[in-house]
């Protein structure tokens, strides 16, 4: 055991992404499992113990259970990299172990005794998805049974079946195969935000997970982008007309002009890999330019408003968009405000804008003190900016679950109208949303 040889040999590294076997040093206070469901030419679970610096691996057919009558046959096959603790994608025909890798489980195991892989190992998972006492006893060369202990976490079921998603982006086998791993990375290592030390492939893992959601609101809509190519302390720029050639993302010429939108949900991450991190949407269908299906308001607070004022403003509007029984959707900007997104077709550019500014102005004439749509920033002391030039032909706004190029990688992110009093503008980043992901999403209804 503990030799990555066997590993190496199996694969040929230019024609599998799986990560080159290298061993390293383990912590022993804190050694990392995985589960991979491979989707082979036989389905199966691989359950990966990290020991002395590689994953000591074992395929389960059936899977692990939590029911302590079943006895799981788990045969030890050669041992893996820790790095292939991160693998999740296709591994091409004919290569060893062709098919879908989805990552099951992931966290940490501890032994109840020093462990003897070749015989009997007592331990404990502390997983996302497995936890509890288990057992791997073998019992002819290379055949161990994984049992479930009698303990808490025990089921008179199997207690996986349910299970059905990556942990890692949140995708089915089917998803996974539709290719959005397909899409080559380059440069992911490099730092788009010092200070938070947040990397390009931190990025794109964010967008993964979150691109099933957010496409709902990109699909069939003209884009433009905020690109950093060397990170925010770098050149910025905005990025309205296409500039390169992909699969996943389409043209539309307007006045002469070549604008584009997002065919698919593998063009999210297209658009990262060229450096957009940003994605601001048009409030028409691009195939139906001349008629907005969305009212949008942003509520930008001066620097010196407290919090509580900029909540009572967003209470405002919602009271006013009850009345007229408008259903609208909330969310954080990821900067100083809150968002608040209306479903409403109109007949025109000029339709949707008139109603937009005849609320604010309704809002104004309730409290001038508190709100203003003077843009000039002197005139905006102590008051609530409410921006509703964001409905206009060719205006954009932020997309819901976009990141903004802020420090903290905030997110501007759809949260239900009774969390608006919990939850602050900057509050939700890429590294704290994944919680919130395995949740409803808040804006699930938005096109019934």
């Amino acid at each position: 055991m503990n030799n990555l040889k066997e590993y190496n040999k199996k694969r040929n590294f230019n024609k599998t992404k799986e990560p080159k076997g290298k061993k390293i040093k383990s912590n022993k206070k804190n050694l990392k499992y995985v589960v991979q469901h491979h989707l082979a030419r036989k389905d199966h679970y691989d359950l990966r113990l990290e020991w002395n610096g590689v994953y000591v691996s074992f395929a389960i057919p059936k899977g692990p259970s939590f029911n302590p009558k079943d006895k799981r046959l788990a045969v030890h096959v050669e041992d893996h990299p820790i790095s292939y603790g991160n693998f999740e994608g296709i591994i091409g025909k004919g290569q060893y172990g062709a098919g879908t890798v989805m990552l099951w489980d992931k966290g940490y195991w501890y032994p109840t005794h020093n462990p003897d892989f070749e015989t009997l190992v007592k331990f404990e998972l502390d997983g996302e998805r497995l936890k509890g006492k288990w057992s791997l006893i073998k019992f002819k060369d290379d055949n161990y049974l994984l049992i479930k202990e009698n303990d808490k976490y025990k089921k008179s079921s199997n207690g996986i079946s349910k299970f059905k998603t990556s942990i890692k982006t949140h995708r089915t086998f089917d998803e996974i195969e539709e290719g959005i791993e397909k899409i080559e990375i380059t440069n992911p290592d490099k730092i788009i935000f010092p200070k938070s030390k947040i990397t390009k492939g931190n990025i794109v893992e964010y967008y993964k997970k979150v691109s099933k959601r957010m496409f709902k609101f990109l699909n069939n809509r003209l884009i433009s982008t905020v690109r950093a190519p060397q990170g925010i302390n770098d050149e910025i720029f905005f990025m309205k007309h296409l500039n390169t050639e992909s699969k996943n993302l389409s043209k539309k010429k307007i006045k002469g002009e070549d604008y584009y939108y997002i065919k698919n949900e593998n063009g999210i991450i297209d658009e990262v890999q060229m450096n957009s991190y940003e994605f601001h949407i048009w409030g028409s269908p691009q195939n139906d330019i001349n008629h907005p299906d969305l009212l949008v308001f942003d509520f930008d607070p001066d620097e010196k408003l407290s919090l509580k004022k900029l909540r009572n403003g967003v209470k405002d509007l919602k009271k006013i968009l009850d009345k007229l029984k408008l259903k609208s959707y909330l969310k954080t900007s990821g900067g100083k405000g809150y968002h608040v997104f209306i479903p409403l077709k109109t007949s025109s550019w000029k339709e949707t804008e008139s109603i937009a500014k005849n609320i604010s102005e309704l809002m104004i004439q309730n409290n001038p003190n508190k709100y203003t749509t003077n843009m000039r920033m002197n005139k905006r002391e102590g008051k609530i900016f409410i921006d509703y030039f964001r409905n206009k032909k060719s205006a954009t706004s932020v997309c819901p679950y976009s990141m903004r190029l802020k420090e903290s990688g905030t997110v501007s992110c759809p949260i239900s109208w009774s969390e608006l009093d919990k939850i602050k503008p900057k509050d939700i980043t890429i590294k704290n949303i994944d919680k919130r992901l395995k949740k409803k999403d808040p804006w699930n209804n938005f096109y019934d």
